[in-house]
């Protein structure tokens, strides 16, 4: 049998003849790319939650944060995974079988398809938001329900705007440009934190709640972020005059490819649709409660794992069309590995740091030491599924390489009826803590589903391996995770989020964890930190 050194020696051998694991360097270095551009965008997502938590009532972001939801779902969707899924693929296809003027042509086409049906969704979304509010918020009183029908209307053109920004993205990966759409998103959280701190005031005096203040902020985010990938669209060729499909058999492959794909992606998307609808049925807050809680968690699922799975997926794809079977399977088993070697650490880490964590970001001014509590009690139950939703949007791709559309749907399907049976079981009492473990438990549910339905497909797919070394990853986080609890100790978190002590324990407890993960990983040899390291110190070489 092949020693580890052996089989890793085996792929760079392979790398340097041209083979599948030649693009183990490439991903780690177009990962670390838009996980530097996610993080100055999730850094700045966290200013501005708090920022929000410290100024508006709870009454006023329970309303603002059903409002966006159903904008910022279809946002996550196509920026995370529809459009990048459907048209990556199709977009290779083409130009490696019919030459760069023919995918031009293909992408105007698509963007022309895109432009009306995104126009249409919004307009509808406008004129039907006092039944969109009554159908996902029912248990909102006529005053909290009024208030949100108001900011729905707002802000559901954000969809537009999102649409058009994620088709973008997806052109600029597919020609391996990476940096401007993994920076765009931060331009969100700008306006938001402006719209926040000072647009906010001015809101009476043109007859609207402040709160009306955070639905146009994410309207002018929305044309920011889509007027920055202009530049690099016309750089590479892809800034395009929209024109209609005309028949264009592969804007209809892509769309075939896409609808299914929405349905997959979308039930994490639906999960927090009915989590929502649940939560407007109980105490004022909770819907605050658990926006705040998973946007924490999001850190690490959309930093690393959508990083991760958005570099990966061009290789895939060009793999899989060159007909390199066992290349594919590598370059996914080692897009898996990455991925845990990062979420479970930080599952550990934001489980033992829940309170401290919630009590920095949001602990201050509006947002008293009891609603720390209860988004910290939420926190707990979503960071136990970092590691699955982190696998979860790394294991999708591999679908999507193989233009395989239905076996997500199928998996999507188990998480959904996982989700609604356990929080129906749960929230009368559990609360709203109920519905945070039941969006980790159906995420598990997926996992499962996606790992035997692609076993299925493609054949073995190393997950002896990933085991081994997500075992190699546990046995690092355990006691990195003791260590973050006991400097945890030192804090007096009843003390707020702008107690300096508060704050340098926190930051420390998190440099320590850091640092004790990264020397046990070392120690026992993770080759993930290599590649990590590796891809960073290329980068910074190169300024």
């Amino acid at each position: 049998m092949a020693s580890p050194d052996g089989l890793r020696n085996g792929v760079v051998e392979k790398a340097a003849k041209g083979g599948g694991g030649g693009e183990r360097a490439a991903i780690a270095r177009r990962a670390s790319i838009v996980i530097a551009g996610t993080l100055s965008s999730r850094a700045l997502g966290a200013l501005r939650d708090a920022v929000i938590a410290a100024t508006f009532s709870l009454r006023a972001t329970d309303a603002f944060f059903v409002a966006f939801t159903i904008p910022n779902a279809l946002r996550v969707l196509l920026g995370e995974g529809a459009v990048s899924g459907a048209f990556i693929p199709v977009y290779t296809e083409v130009r490696e079988k019919e030459g760069p003027e023919r995918a031009r042509l293909f992408y105007a086409r698509l963007v022309g398809a895109m432009v009306l049906i995104l126009a249409s969704v919004a307009t509808a979304g406008v004129i039907a938001a006092p039944w969109l509010v009554t159908l996902y918020a029912g248990g909102y009183d006529a005053e909290r329900l009024d208030l949100t029908v108001l900011l729905t209307r707002i802000v559901f053109p954000y969809i537009f705007l999102m649409g058009l920004a994620a088709l973008g993205m997806g052109a600029l990966h597919s020609e391996k440009r990476f940096a401007v759409p993994s920076f765009a998103p931060a331009l969100l959280n700008v306006a938001l934190i402006a719209a926040a701190l000072g647009a906010s005031g001015l809101m009476p005096d043109v007859g609207l709640p402040a709160v009306a203040a955070l639905a146009i902020g994410a309207l002018v985010g929305g044309v920011a972020q889509v007027l920055v990938q202009l530049p690099v669209l016309q750089k590479v060729g892809l800034l395009v005059r929209p024109r209609l499909p005309g028949g264009d058999p592969y804007v209809k492959k892509a769309f075939g490819l896409m609808v299914p794909l929405l349905a997959s992606l979308g039930v994490y998307q639906l999960n927090i649709l009915l989590s929502r609808l649940f939560a407007s049925f109980l105490a004022e807050g909770s819907q605050s409660f658990l926006y705040y809680a998973q946007r924490l968690v999001e850190i690490p699922q959309g930093v690393f794992a959508f990083a991760i799975a958005s570099a990966a997926l061009p290789t895939l794809s060009v793999l899989r069309a060159k007909g390199d079977d066992a290349a594919v399977r590598e370059t996914f088993g080692y897009g898996l590995r990455l991925a845990l070697f990062v979420a479970i650490p930080s599952t550990v880490a934001l489980a033992v740091l829940a309170e401290p964590t919630v009590t920095v970001f949001f602990g201050r001014n509006s947002f008293e030491p009891e609603h720390v509590s209860a988004t910290a009690a939420a926190l707990v139950m979503m960071a136990a599924g970092i590691w699955a939703v982190a696998s979860v949007r790394t294991v999708v791709p591999m679908f999507h390489a193989y233009n395989d559309t239905r076996s997500p749907v199928v998996a999507s399907a188990a998480n959904l009826v996982v989700f609604v049976g356990t929080s129906l079981s749960l929230m009368n009492t559990l609360g709203h803590v109920g519905l945070a473990l039941a969006n980790s438990l159906a995420a598990f549910v997926q996992l499962v589903t996606l790992l035997f339905l692609l076993r299925r497909r493609v054949g073995p797919l190393g997950l002896t391996k990933v085991g081994k070394n997500a075992g190699r990853m546990v046995l690092c986080a355990l006691p990195m995770g003791l260590l973050v609890y006991v400097i945890a100790g030192f804090g007096d978190w009843s003390r707020g989020g702008n107690d300096p002590a508060n704050i340098g324990i926190f930051l420390g407890a998190i440099a320590a964890g850091g640092l004790c993960y990264l020397i046990l990983a070392r120690l026992l040899r993770a080759p993930e930190l290599d590649d990590v390291l590796g891809a960073v110190m290329r980068k910074l070489r190169r300024r």
